[in-house]
């Protein structure tokens, strides 16, 4: 995020917060990496340590076990500083530090059993039910298949929605926790962009987890009442969860406007007085300009989460648009950087491509879809006319 964008977030928040977040560190050796992640469909063992040791796991985990407690526009900053030397890094670093906040909604023992060892333990998950829960004396036994849990390959622990048995009333999904011993690893994940998440697939047989090892998914859906729980916990996921996949796109897109001006520089420092005063520059300015509206919508919308006040439900669905109207910017600004590229661009040994790839892939996530946004906004916006006009 730049300077001035950095400043006028800050100004905006009642509450800052600090954190012991260093992309900085991680960033280089992610760039280092990113065509052999591309390569290989999953990072490289370092890439996922430095994301580790640059505060990305611990980041949301509650101080009470030594983490951060951090907020969301912290680990925006952080994420999109990453993606732009490596998109698939960056989704990586943002489902971390997610999926961590999601363990913190865990029983007592649940939580320690994570924590035990430290505030770095790196949480997985499958938000989408899969697999089967047979019920047993205390909890659950878990079979099945959970496919696209990013980084899985680095993980301790996954985080995995079911759909567990209730007596005599209908199922209901949960969250169940299962350590990195009781669960094998199928390479499934073959993708057009985000290569390098190495989003591959949880295998189980038959593997018990206890109740208090659970936490029911409406939990998370809701948040926890303030004043009860840390303050990023009370966040309701729906209002929040676009930020997790919008802010790799947004670094994808940064890294892309890198890689395309770098090759226009180039381009003119081989020959010089070509390319001037053509549609080069009004192609840079345009997609500038999308990108940046993009960002101020995804940094307000992640102070917004910090200052507390994405309870109501027009401000949820407020954030919920800006993270998918974001997206819609941010993909208008990398197709055309990539249509401007010229014949260079589409080389597969180019980083523009790549970039493009990457938040064109990204952009396809289920919560980045415009409708279903569209929808829940119109709805609180004209229901909040309706009560004023009342």
């Amino acid at each position: 995020m730049s300077e001035t964008m950095s400043n006028s977030v800050a100004a905006t928040s009642s509450s800052a917060q600090t954190t012991s977040l260093r992309p900085h560190e991680a960033a280089p050796l992610a760039a280092e990496h990113a065509r052999e992640g591309d390569r290989d469909r999953r990072l490289h063992p370092k890439v996922h340590e430095a994301l580790r040791g640059a505060g990305f796991a611990r980041h949301f985990v509650p101080a009470r076990w030594g983490g951060d407690q951090g907020g969301f526009l912290h680990c925006f900053e952080a994420v999109v500083h990453i993606a732009r030397e490596d998109p698939s890094a960056g989704w990586c670093a943002s489902v971390t530090a997610t999926l961590s906040r999601m363990a913190g909604f865990l029983p007592e023992e649940g939580q320690r059993t994570v924590w035990a060892d430290g505030p770095d333990a790196l949480v997985v998950g499958a938000l989408v039910p899969g697999g089967s829960a047979e019920a047993a004396p205390g909890g659950w036994v878990l079979s099945g298949r959970w496919p696209y849990v990013s980084g899985v390959h680095a993980s301790d622990f996954a985080l995995l929605a079911v759909q567990v048995p209730v007596p005599g009333g209908d199922p209901e999904v949960r969250f169940l926790l299962v350590p990195r011993a009781a669960y094998d690893i199928e390479r499934t994940w073959d993708t057009v962009g985000m290569r390098g998440t190495g989003s591959d697939t949880v295998v189980l047989d038959r593997v018990f987890v206890p109740r208090t090892h659970s936490f029911l998914r409406g939990e998370l859906a809701s948040g926890r009442a303030p004043g009860t729980a840390p303050d990023s916990l009370c966040v309701p996921l729906q209002n929040v969860s676009g930020l997790t996949f919008a802010a790799p796109i947004l670094g994808a897109v940064r890294g892309a406007a890198e890689a395309w001006s770098q090759a226009v520089v180039r381009k003119r420092a081989a020959r010089p007085g070509t390319g001037q005063g053509g549609t080069v520059e009004l192609d840079l300015a345009r997609s500038a300009a999308l990108t940046d509206a993009a960002e101020l919508l995804l940094a307000r919308a992640a102070a917004d989460a910090d200052r507390g006040l994405l309870a109501g439900e027009w401000a949820g669905a407020r954030a919920q648009r800006d993270h998918v109207a974001a997206v819609e910017l941010l993909l208008d600004a990398v197709n055309r950087l990539q249509r401007t590229g010229g014949t260079g661009a589409q080389s597969v040994h180019g980083e523009l491509q790549r970039f493009w790839r990457d938040a064109n892939a990204g952009a396809g996530h289920a919560v980045l879809q415009w409708e279903p946004a569209a929808r829940r906004f119109a709805a609180a916006a004209l229901a909040q006319t309706a009560a004023v006009d009342a």
